[in-house]
């Protein structure tokens, strides 16, 4: 699978997408407007291993629901994904049986590598 899962109204997106040059093959799915599925969600634990690695605790609402002082398991990060699409880690890019989670320097530069490489 070719897949990149994003946020349209996020800079920080647009600005990914254009610096990877995503192909035709790739399908761009906006989180806000096509929610993730529980299927999905669970083919990108299956291959990150983990649900809190694809948990943002920049989104807002991790901050006003104070989650910080709570003790999250991956259960929670899980239902709170599938409840909110802004704590999802953006982006998420799968190319075939690699993810790439985020928005760091290195992490996107090896999402293009795995990409165009």
């Amino acid at each position: 699978m070719k897949k990149i899962y994003h946020l349209s109204t996020c800079d920080t997106c647009k600005r990914i997408l254009n610096e990877l040059e995503v192909p035709d093959a790739f399908i761009l799915q906006d989180i806000k407007t096509d929610e993730i599925t529980a299927e999905q969600l669970e083919e990108m634990y299956n291959l990150s291993g983990s649900y809190e690695s694809l948990f943002s605790k920049r989104a807002r609402l991790y901050k006003e629901r104070d989650l910080k002082n709570k003790d999250l398991k991956e259960e929670d990060y899980k239902n709170l994904i599938l409840e909110h699409y802004t704590f999802l880690k953006r982006p998420v890019i799968i190319n075939n049986d690699e993810i790439f989670i985020g928005n760091a320097k290195k992490n996107v530069a090896s999402a293009k590598e795995s990409i165009h490489g």
